[in-house]
């Protein structure tokens, strides 16, 4: 009998079973390497399907074969993918948008090849889906990292220059395009040296990356210094840069972050010079205040017939304020007291000028008036052309007729108090202050002083000093206090009088200098 099985195989069979067995091993390494396997009908419908896809979309393979592909995929990608299928040609590489099973976005990298008979008539499609989900997040993730250092490198005040270990600029943010006045399209593949070192700095810029390309050591690195830079047109200006480097594979990048600090070195230089000029002042008011000082009495003047004392107290800044008193002979005592407009060196040398001037005429037969005229006019030009002016109190005590004769140029008039009486009498005589026109005529008045009468002399910075209320302490209050401490020694007095300053003010300095005279009769 004919026995079928033993009849021997066709060349036919044989390559058909090769075909299967290839197609089987194919299959296996696709199930081994986790990538979706996939065959389509002409339509697109599908008649194979790896277990793959499992993982991937999360569907078994029954639920996906013989469902059209387009199912899985997002809204988009159905309208975009259409013109794949419909050309019959062969794809690679192409980026799908799956919908997964739990609704959650997958990306594949698909790759598709037609099969057609021998008659040229589509049969099927047969091809292969990569799972790059995980890759698309970090591609995706690293262009907003880039995007982001990008926006953060543009937006930034500084000067962000990068360059590669050649000294090659590689990136230019817009401040330093400003800065420098070169573009990012001109600046970026030209050597740092040539565009922002000023040509002395070139060998120093040039051995230093030298040195930390052989050794990873440089003192300038890391750590924020002053520099010179260069603009477009070549004037150089002041820099204040950090240099960090960081290695990618076995090279390096050196990113520079660069402010202009031109405002700055100006302010600062400003500052210096305020502060030579301050201490310069300073200094010039110390000489001064120490002139002022050596220039007043250096004691009271006590006879049998009277005695006189005075005090001034220097404000925070040099004054014109004076007083003096002396014998201009045995049998006449003369007092004075001035104060310069303004605070500065220039009324202490009025004051200085003022006493010189006074002591000159001790050995003239002059009266206040007579004095007052010829100081007037001694001072008048200087005066004029200072923008100063001096008021000035002027008494002569005639120790044998026991007379006080006084004349004013424009100063708070004196107080005079005699024993046991409870109000004050102000002294004051007609004339205009010193320095405002020449040849002033001055009044000139006299009164008898009795036993025990006093004389405040004064200063206005002590009635105008204030208290943090902005009261003055006036007039009405400095009469009050010396009548309450008249049977004091003037230096108690005077004393008495600035404690009771000094606590109405609450403090201890005063704006203006306090200058005081009391002189009692015997």
């Amino acid at each position: 009998m004919h026995n079928p099985t033993n009849e021997k195989s066709t060349p036919c069979t044989e390559v058909e079973s090769a075909l299967i067995e290839s197609e089987e091993r194919f299959r296996q390494m696709a199930e081994m390497t986790g990538e979706w396997l996939w065959e389509q009908d002409s339509f697109g419908y599908y008649i194979y399907c790896s277990t793959a896809v499992n993982q991937i979309l999360g569907f078994s393979q029954s639920q996906v074969i013989g469902k059209h592909y387009s199912e899985f995929l997002t809204p988009q990608d159905k309208a975009n993918q259409q013109s794949y299928a419909n050309s019959q040609q062969p794809f690679y590489g192409l980026t799908n948008h799956y919908q997964h099973k739990d609704g959650h976005l997958v990306y594949t990298e698909s790759t598709g090849l037609p099969i057609f008979n021998s008659q040229g008539k589509l049969l099927k499609w047969r091809g292969v889906d990569r799972d790059i989900t995980a890759r698309k997040h970090f591609q995706d993730a690293l262009i907003e990292s880039e995007r982001h250092t990008r926006l953060i490198i543009e937006s930034s005040l500084s000067a962000i220059v990068i360059m590669d270990s050649y000294g090659i600029i590689t990136d230019w943010n817009h401040q330093a395009e400003k800065m420098f006045g070169w573009s990012r399209t001109e600046a970026i593949g030209q050597r740092l040296a040539e565009l922002v070192i000023p040509r002395r700095f070139h060998d120093a810029h040039w051995q230093g990356l030298q040195t930390f390309l052989l050794t990873g050591k440089e003192r300038l690195l890391n750590r924020l210094i002053e520099h010179v830079a260069i603009r477009r047109d070549r004037t150089e200006f002041p820099v204040e840069l950090s240099i960090s480097p960081l290695k990618l594979g076995n090279a390096y990048s050196f990113s520079g972050f660069i402010h202009d600090i031109t405002a700055r070195k100006d302010a600062e230089r400003q500052i210096q010079q305020a502060q030579v000029n301050l201490a310069i002042a300073q200094s010039e008011l110390k000489i001064a205040q120490q002139i002022q000082a050596s220039l007043l009495p250096s004691e009271p003047i006590k006879s049998s017939h009277f005695e006189v004392t005075g005090i001034c107290l220097p404000a925070d800044k040099i004054g014109g304020d004076y007083f003096d008193y002396f014998f201009r002979d045995k049998n006449r005592l003369d007092m004075v007291i001035s104060d310069v407009s303004g605070h500065s060196i220039g009324p202490a040398l009025f004051m200085v000028e003022t006493r010189s001037a006074i002591r000159t005429q001790v050995n003239a037969l002059r009266t206040p008036a007579e004095t007052l005229n010829v100081l007037n006019n001694f001072l008048f030009e200087d005066l004029n052309k200072s923008d100063y002016f001096i008021t000035l109190f002027y008494l002569q005590y005639d120790i044998a007729n026991q007379q006080l004769s006084f004349a004013n140029a424009g100063h708070p008039p004196p107080l005079l108090l005699s024993p046991f009486q409870n109000e004050c009498r102000q002294l004051d005589a007609d004339g205009l202050i010193l320095g405002i026109r020449e040849n002033v005529v001055f009044e000139e008045k006299t009164t008898s002083l009795g036993k025990g009468d006093l004389l405040l002399i004064y200063t206005d910075g002590l009635t105008e000093a204030e208290n943090s209320d902005g009261e003055f302490f006036g007039l009405e209050r400095v009469s009050d206090i010396f009548i309450q401490y008249a049977q004091l020694t003037p230096q108690k007095i005077i004393h008495n009088i600035l404690e009771e300053l000094k606590q109405f003010c609450q403090k201890d300095t005063f704006k203006d200098d306090i200058t005081l005279m009391v002189f009692k009769r015997g």
